[in-house]
């Protein structure tokens, strides 16, 4: 182990571990939220631009964020989303596009049905009073799901509330800018149910996700110094072989 290759090579593997090491704090810095949420900071009724940006993605820590925006239904683009659950109960929801700008929109759950006859029913109804006024909507908001492929039996059926597969099938949607995560409302219109939207749990600070990864880390740089020792060894026991071998004939 003294002699200069064995030496080099000890040195290569601090590097390594170094390497190693560094990354396993990286991994423990990102495990620890040192500036987390307050308790119940979700149920604050916060206007929508505050908590996200068109186009961005939503933040984990402000899924599920009560906001508020106001904007004016498109007319054309009422929607219905199936396989949606209020309280285990499958059903679907009706969606819109809420032009909450001159050239901005966010997809917007309005209410659920288990019927539907009755889904149907209130895109008309949606339709009918989709006159350009502004309305205020309040409710949650929550990431994309991202889009399914339909069946081929029903290639018009979404199964997923994403607002890019909204998107392909809205209306006047040249240079239009379009939240990726999408609005739960609270209050449900058109003779729909609201839609049951309990807040998220409360996450921990700890990341433990993280702290594996730092953990593997540690363990990677231990084994830097193992596999070293474990190559000095090898090699001095097959010398000691050799000269067993030699010293055999004599």
């Amino acid at each position: 182990m003294l002699r200069g290759r064995w030496i080099a090579m000890l040195v290569l593997c601090l590097v390594v571990a170094g390497v190693f090491a560094w990354l396993g704090q990286w991994q423990l810095e990102r495990a620890i939220e040192t500036d987390p949420p307050p308790p119940g900071a979700t149920e604050q009724v916060r206007p929508l631009t505050d908590v996200v940006e068109p186009g961005a993605y939503l933040p984990e820590p402000l899924v599920g964020q009560r906001v508020e925006t106001s904007g004016a239904w498109i007319a054309e683009d009422f929607l219905v989303v199936s396989s949606r659950f209020n309280d285990d109960i499958a059903g679907y929801w009706v969606t819109g596009q809420l032009r909450v700008a001159d050239r901005t929109s966010i997809a917007v759950a309005i209410g659920w049905t288990d019927d539907r006859r009755t889904a149907d029913a209130a895109v008309e109804e949606l339709e009918a009073q989709a006159d350009g006024s502004t309305v205020d909507v309040t409710g949650r908001i929550i990431s994309d799901e991202g889009p399914s492929v339909p069946p081929k039996s029903d290639p018009e059926r979404m199964d997923r509330m994403s607002p890019a597969a909204l998107l392909s099938r809205w209306h006047d949607t040249a240079d239009l800018d379009v939240y990726r995560p999408y609005l739960a409302s609270t209050t449900a219109t058109a003779g729909l149910v609201d839609i049951s939207s309990p807040a998220p749990e409360e996450q921990s600070p700890v990341n433990w996700l993280n702290v594996f990864y730092a953990v593997e880390w540690a363990i990677f740089a231990g084994f830097a110094f193992y596999l070293w020792y474990r190559l000095a060894k090898d090699a001095w026991e097959r010398e000691v072989e050799e000269f067993e071998d030699d010293a055999a004939p004599a």
